[in-house]
This record gives C-alpha cells, structure tokens and sequence, in this order.
C-alpha cells in the first residue's frame, strides 16, 4: 500500500503516528480528536502528502514552463495565485507540470486549450471535493474518535476509493464525450428520435440549504415525476443528470404531451420548483440504450433557455406540429446556442382558449414564488438559477420574468 505520493505505507500504523510524521503537531492532533474532526486532518495531509518545497520561479525552472504560464494554469484549476518567494509546491506538482511541458513542446495540444480545460477540471473538481468533504464530515456534525484507533489504512482506502471511483467515471465519459462526436461523421447509423430535457430550477440553491436526508428526498420525488410522467405517456427516460432529466420519444406530437405534462406536474406539486422543458428532434446515434449527436446536445442547450415552468422547441419540431391545433406557440427567433450557433426556438403551450383569468393566474404565481422562497430562504439571491444570458429578458421566453408580477400579453385583462 501507498499514500498518493507514493510513500509505502503500513495499513496498521496508528493515523495519529503517520500525521505526526507529516508535520502535523501534537497540539493539532489532540484538537482535532477532541472536535471529532480528526477525518479531516487526515484528508488534508493524505490528499497531498509531499511537503512544499519550491516557489513558482524554482518550479518554472523544473518543468521548463514560464512562470506566468504556471501562474495562469494554477489560477485556472482554482487555486490562490502564488505569490514571489512562496513556498507553496510540491515534488508532485513538479512531476505533473513537467508532464504537462513535454505534451506542450510537442505541440500535440495548444497552450490555450490547456487553460480551457483547466477551467472546466478545476471548477468540476472543486466541487466533486466539496462533496466529498461533506461526506466525511456530513453538515458539521463531528465524529468521535482517536488518532490510535483509526489506521492508515482505513483513512487512505476512503481516499483511494474517491480517486478510483473519479477514474471510472470519467473514462466512462470519455467514451461517451467520444461516441457523441462519432454521431456527426458521415455514415453513423442513426434513427429518428424526439429528445428532451427537464431542468429542476432552484436546485443549487436549495442543495446548500437543507440537510442530505431532506436532498435525498427532493431528488427522489423529482426522478420519481419524471420517469411516471415519461413513461405513462409513451416516452423513455434516458438517464437523471443530477438535477436534470433526459428521456426520449418516437414521436413529436407524443414528446409535446409529455414536456407539457411535465412542466404542469411539477407546477402544482407543493415540495418541488418548477422545472425548465426543451425538446429537439432529429437523426441520433444510439449506444448502449443512450443517445448521442447534434440533437441530444441542441436540447441540452436550449433548455437552459427557457423561463421556470415552460417548454421551448427547436424549429423542425414546431414545423412538424403547427397545423395540430391542441398546441399554441409563441416564437423566440433565432437564439445562439453555445457551440451550435443560432438556432430558431418557439415556446410550446396547450391550444385552445385560454381560461385562466388575472387573479388565478397571480395565485398560481404567488405558489410558485412562495416554493422558490421556502427552498432559498429569505433574501438568498437567485441569480444562480436564472436563465442563460440572452434570454431573461425575452418577453416570449415564458409567461413572465421570475418573481414578475405581470400576466402574459395574451391573458385576458382583470374585471
């Protein structure tokens, strides 16, 4: 057994012992086995065993990168920047860089995209080790225990079981990451598919207030909507994207019912938000019963578009379902959609005339926001879960701007 720097370990030495020989006090120990919070501090040494040993102009020297360059990539994965003469790094940190400079020296990826995709990993990771942290000490609450009956085995089995678990999963979106560009080349065997996606609004917030029991419960209840609605009326659930759901559908009139249906359920039920609907139809490659290509990423995109409450559509799903009177559209013109382009979108509703007068409308309204103020508590900023840029204020986007309190043009006016 090794720790991740790779000092062989002995299981059965005492954390207490392995901790002090990493350079934590026995001040700090007896405090941290006093406050039940000895997980943590072995969390802290463990993840990153080695002791600092360079500044940025030694590692600069080291792995052959500028030390500007070392700088941005550091800020980008969301670190503190390192300041001259800061002793803040790492045998570790040396060997990674130095890999990352040989790959940088052969040109096989360029130093732009580098920092890209330190953005996306830091801020991924960020959050995948907040989570983790919870884990080993769930919303403050300390456990009992001390530093000679814990071993080193039981701390880095907890850890190694994080970095083995974060492997799998990100190899397994790789391939699916690959399958998805596969789906564009000429030739992939496709078929016809309606797909969609249903956005939960105020989970972020909502996640950072509540308990992990009562989380537990809210995502259930949202997977639960979600594949009775989905599949009672014809469609597939594809796969729960935390706080999102992908289903599928043969048809678009059957797809239509379905997003609506989804959109009205979560509306009236009292312990959920409302969610966001989009719908996308087209040619999509099928793998191992999920779906890739332009279609699954273009709903993907367009529902982080539409208002609390509503369903937006891409144009040829509109152009197949115009004529069919049991649907009303409002159109929301060409929208940019990130790596797609400008995509014609319409807002989705029940046909027919509308019945709902002012004062039912503003009733339903006020449920809405009181669920929105009951997740966030009071005074928290919403901002988090507010539409893509672009499309708040969009009169046509949905019935109103969140916390609006003013009909739709089209509903009738008050007695």
């Amino acid at each position: 057994m090794s720790d991740p720097g790779g000092e062989p370990l002995d299981p059965d030495e005492p954390l207490g012992e392995r901790l002090l020989r990493a350079g934590v006090s026995a001040e700090q120990l007896d405090e941290a086995t006093e406050a039940g919070s000895l997980e943590l501090l072995a969390l802290e040494h463990l993840a990153i065993p080695d002791p600092a040993v360079y500044d940025v102009e030694q590692l600069a020297q080291i792995c052959g990168l500028p030390t500007d360059q070392i700088v941005v990539l550091w800020r980008s994965l969301g670190f503190a920047e390192p300041q001259p003469g800061e002793v803040m790094f790492t045998h570790a940190d040396a060997e990674m860089l130095s890999t990352l400079s040989g790959y940088l020296a052969t040109q096989v990826i360029d130093a732009d995209l580098v920092v890209q995709m330190a953005r996306v990993i830091g801020q991924s990771l960020a959050r995948i080790a907040v989570a983790f942290a919870e884990v080993v000490d769930p919303q403050g609450h300390r456990r009992s225990g001390r530093a000679d009956s814990i071993t080193v085995g039981d701390a880095v089995d907890r850890l190694g079981m994080v970095t083995r678990v974060l492997d799998y999963v990100l190899r397994r979106h790789l391939q699916s990451a690959a399958r998805s560009r596969e789906a564009t080349e000429a030739g992939a065997a496709t078929l016809h598919r309606v797909i969609g996606f249903a956005d939960l609004v105020g989970f972020t917030a909502m996640s950072q207030q509540i308990s992990a029991h009562e989380l537990a419960a809210v995502v259930d209840r949202f997977e639960s909507i979600a594949y009775e609605t989905v599949a009672d009326l014809g469609g597939r659930v594809v796969k729960m994207i935390g706080d999102e759901v992908m289903f599928s559908v043969e048809d678009e009139r059957t797809a239509a019912e379905i997003a609506l249906t989804l959109a009205a359920t979560y509306r009236d039920d009292s312990e959920l938000s409302d969610v966001r609907v989009a719908l996308a139809s087209g040619p999509v490659l099928q793998r191992e019963a999920d779906y890739y290509g332009p279609v699954v990423n273009r709903a993907s995109r367009i529902v982080s578009l539409a208002f609390p409450g509503t369903v937006v559509v891409s144009d040829e799903l509109h152009a197949v379902l115009a004529s069919d009177d049991r649907f009303a559209w409002r159109p929301l013109g060409a929208r940019q959609l990130k790596d797609i382009g400008r995509v014609p979108l319409w807002v989705l509703r029940r046909g027919g005339p509308r019945e709902i007068s002012r004062r039912s409308w503003e009733r339903a309204d006020e449920a809405r926001r009181g669920r929105r103020r009951r997740h966030r508590g009071p005074g928290e900023d919403s901002a988090g879960d507010q539409p893509a840029a672009g499309a708040a204020g969009d009169v046509g986007a949905g019935p109103h701007p969140p916390g609006s309190a003013t009909p739709p043009a089209d509903d009738p006016p008050a007695p």
